[in-house]
């Protein structure tokens, strides 16, 4: 499975229009990839809180229609990052959106952990409840978004739910970007999965972002990492690849505490 990662800028000096149309000649421009993804709040900015009530859209808004014809014009798979979704409700939630590759929207995912310690996104968005995975040809993708990162716990249940590659998209700040690459390889060794991490570049709202998307095999190795700026990293994953470390080394079937009961699509709360 070839996999496409486009760490986008998002600048102040660019508007959502402009960056939305970018985004996706930037999509058509990976034909040939089976998966493309993009980073969380991309159209926005993920710490451009001001913002978010404006330029806040239903899942068939304007983001859900370029990336469709994106996707359809290059025949991928489509982890279009997230968006600020406005739910029928008045509700925000931050939504990620994959797009099959004939433009069909194939599932949503909103955001379960939310940044911010009582401030932010932690107070304008609402939290998602529910896991979601993603089953292409060759791989069950499990869908995970930025802060989501720190809580290992979800992803041991996407694991239960038969994910054996993990998207993370983000806009994890440059400061703390050595947590962003020490957590990736965690969530890759301790759940043997490939991990698929994309993150913005630029600086937004005072933000510099952190950039440095990668991409992680299931034994921890980092096989493509990106540089701060914008960027477009292309790996080759070998799909046989999970399921040999987890019968070479089936650390998993040895656990023996906290087994997910969830699978994808059930509330956390049943």
């Amino acid at each position: 499975m070839r996999a496409s990662l486009i760490q986008i800028a998002v600048n102040e000096g660019e508007s959502v229009v402009s960056r939305r149309a970018r985004a996706a000649e930037l999509v058509r421009e990976q034909a040939g990839s089976d998966l493309v993804v993009l980073p969380e709040l991309w159209t926005v900015g993920a710490f451009a809180y001001e913002q978010f009530e404006t330029e806040a859209e239903p899942l068939d808004g304007p983001t859900f229609e370029a990336m469709s014809k994106a996707a359809r014009d290059a025949g991928v798979w489509l982890h279009a990052g997230s968006v600020v979704e406005r739910a029928g409700d008045g509700s925000l939630y931050n939504t990620a959106l994959v797009l099959s590759p004939t433009g069909e929207l194939a599932a949503t995912y909103r955001k379960i952990h939310r940044f911010g310690f009582d401030q932010g996104e932690a107070v304008l968005m609402s939290p998602g409840d529910s896991l979601t995975t993603v089953t292409l040809p060759e791989q069950t993708l499990g869908i995970a978004t930025c802060y989501d990162l720190r809580f290992p716990e979800l992803f041991r249940g996407l694991v239960d739910a038969g994910a054996t590659t993990m998207v993370v998209v983000a806009g994890w700040p440059a400061r703390r970007r050595s947590h962003w690459t020490l957590l990736n390889r965690a969530r890759a060794v301790e759940d043997q999965s490939y991990v698929l991490a994309c993150g913005l570049a630029g600086t937004h709202a005072g933000v510099e972002q952190a950039g440095h998307s990668l991409v992680v095999d299931p034994w921890g190795e980092v096989l493509a990492e990106a540089g701060p700026g914008e960027d477009v990293l292309t790996v080759d994953l070998d799909p046989a690849k999970v399921s040999d470390t987890r019968t070479q080394f089936p650390a998993l079937k040895d656990r023996r505490l906290g087994r997910a009961q969830a699978a994808a699509g059930r509330g956390l709360d049943e």
